[in-house]
């Protein structure tokens, strides 16, 4: 109790708020729609505000029960990260932090196969371009772009990765040499560590024209371009399922010179207690990589 409150009412209004209604709370909570509103009248009178304008069909949040509803959320989120830390099903819970486009090109497309392979195991995972600290037990692994740091942490190179232009069947007609991208739109990924001007030193050109359209996300430049918006300079690997489904092309492999790089890592605390866990998925990871490199190398022989 806090001053009279019950953390089950708090828990009836932050349902209710979140979805919107009475009663799909009480489903949530497998409670009835009355015992819901009573519980949520009573944490309004020991507030001392309304948190809900009601109507006969409606409810909708005040602004004091926005205002709480950031708080009670933030604070049930709190709970959780807290019971996953010392629950004894945490030995089966893998919680990752992912760099963005990893996460949705080619994380999420293959993670069946870790289920498959791995029955049990729960992969929780969150997307940023942040760095995790590992130090507020948050996450167990992360899989960051750039080459991380820290003597407490194990480090895992996830393999080199071939830059090459990619573009859309139908403009890849138009493409038989280098020189022929003078005249295209060049798509742009802002927070790529090799760019345009690094592939077109590579190839003996020049500075490269300006480019009309950026990106602050890989994925995002990838979908671009099989939209056939133009030209993107982007890994085959996180081009990999645009390049099976025939949605990507590489034009100038075998005439071109690609650039190759390490782009990401798998890094997890030395003494952390998943890392054994983590090691388990990184394996596993290192051998999907292996086998999808294989296969978009094989593809790009076929088309070129």
């Amino acid at each position: 109790m806090l001053n009279g409150i019950s953390l089950s009412s708090i828990r009836a209004f932050e349902s209710a708020a979140r979805l919107g209604s009475f009663r799909a709370a009480a489903d949530e909570l497998h409670l009835s729609a009355s015992a819901v509103s009573h519980a949520i009248v009573k944490l309004e009178r020991a507030l001392g505000n309304p948190l809900f304008e009601r109507t006969s069909r409606t409810v909708r949040l005040t602004i004091a029960g926005q205002t709480f509803l950031s708080y009670a959320s933030s604070a049930f989120e709190d709970l959780r990260r807290g019971i996953e830390v010392v629950s004894s099903n945490r030995s089966h819970l893998l919680r990752l932090h992912c760099a963005p486009s990893f996460a949705a090109q080619v994380l999420s497309p293959c993670l069946p196969h870790f289920f498959a392979a791995n029955p049990g195991i729960e992969v929780r995972i969150a997307a940023s371009t942040n760095y995790v600290r590992f130090v507020d037990g948050e996450f167990d692994a992360d899989i960051i772009y750039g080459e991380p740091q820290g003597d407490d942490l194990v480090v895992i190179p996830l393999g080199r990765e071939t830059v090459t232009p990619l573009c859309a069947p139908e403009l890849a007609e138009r493409i038989r040499s280098p020189r022929d991208l003078l005249g295209l739109v060049l798509i742009r990924s802002d927070n790529k560590r090799l760019r345009w001007p690094d592939w077109f030193e590579a190839n003996g050109l020049g500075a490269p024209p300006l480019q009309s359209m950026s990106f602050d996300r890989s994925f995002l430049a990838i979908d671009a371009a099989a939209n056939g918006m133009g030209v993107t300079l982007e890994s085959t690997r996180l081009a990999h399922r645009e390049l099976k489904s025939g949605r990507l092309v590489a034009p100038l492999t075998g005439v071109a010179q690609d650039l190759s790089y390490i782009g990401h890592y798998l890094a997890f605390p030395k003494s952390g207690s998943q890392r054994r866990l983590a090691r388990r998925f990184a394996d596993w990871l290192l051998g999907e990589l292996g086998e999808a490199a294989a296969e978009t190398s094989a593809l790009a022989q076929v088309k070129s």
